[in-house]
């Protein structure tokens, strides 16, 4: 099934994207076009077509690749899509209101892991994740409180706003060491459990010749793997930024150093 809310919401958000950079005279920058591309890409995936059929109809497994798009794979690439300028405008109205204290601090790395840690707790939880399986309006509710922690979440390494910075490069691989442990502990209660934990499954999943605890744990074996792999290849990524940017500094530094050195006659 196709969902064209969906397709509404991506245009628009390429299309204020395109039409943003007319507006300022600023040409696309091919890489934060190409990451923008994919995470509106990797959004529509989760909400359309046999992804997002299978993860509402019968398979736990599906529902958890699912929320990996829309936390792992969408708002990092979407953040990486925008550029510092563009970010600094969307935010400038918000941060000029008496909102700005809380908007700063939201961004700040225990404030941002903490709403991304407690938005994926609280939703894998057989209560809420129930209600959101049974309830259209729910579900898409569940669908934007993921993305919107997982956009602060990301945050403190992403971030693309100067008014509101990341942290710095060696500050953002310590945050990466424990980025992916809220993640990692919802996967583990997953995939321990001895029972099914979402009885929408244990009824669904037998009609579509799933054995449903089996399918549980593979739902969270799915979860898991990631939350150690994507952190892993941002501290990579990052770590190597640090070292370019410690090398510029030193060819800039090495010039200025000559040309103060003391000439001997």
């Amino acid at each position: 099934m196709i969902h064209a809310e969906s397709l509404v919401a991506a245009a628009a958000v390429a299309g204020g994207w395109l039409a943003a950079h007319r507006a300022a005279g600023v040409a696309p920058a091919p890489g934060r076009a190409a990451a923008l591309g994919l995470g509106l890409a990797a959004g529509l995936l989760a909400l359309n077509g046999p992804v997002h059929d299978l993860a509402e109809r019968s398979h736990f497994s599906v529902h958890m690749v699912q929320h990996l798009l829309l936390t792992l794979a969408a708002p990092p690439l979407l953040l990486a899509g925008t550029p510092p300028w563009l970010s600094d405008r969307l935010l400038a109205a918000v941060l000029r209101r008496p909102g700005t204290a809380l908007a700063r601090a939201l961004t700040r790395p225990v404030p941002a892991l903490a709403a991304y840690g407690a938005a994926l707790v609280l939703w894998h939880l057989p209560g809420p994740y129930g209600a959101a399986l049974e309830s259209h309006a729910w579900h898409a509710v569940e669908h934007a409180v993921l993305v919107g922690a997982a956009v602060l979440g990301w945050w403190p390494v992403l971030g693309p706003s100067r008014l509101v910075p990341p942290l710095p490069y060696a500050a953002q691989l310590l945050y990466l060491f424990a980025f992916g442990a809220p993640m990692t502990v919802v996967a583990a209660m997953i995939t321990g459990a001895d029972t099914v934990l979402y009885p929408f499954y244990a009824a669904a999943a037998p009609a579509a010749g799933l054995d449903a605890l089996a399918d549980q744990r593979l739902g969270g074996v799915i979860m898991w793997v990631p939350a150690g792999v994507v952190p892993l290849v941002a501290f990579t990524v990052v770590f190597f930024r640090w070292a370019a940017a410690e090398s510029e500094d030193d060819e800039t530094e090495a010039p200025a150093c000559a040309e103060e050195a003391p000439s001997r006659g």
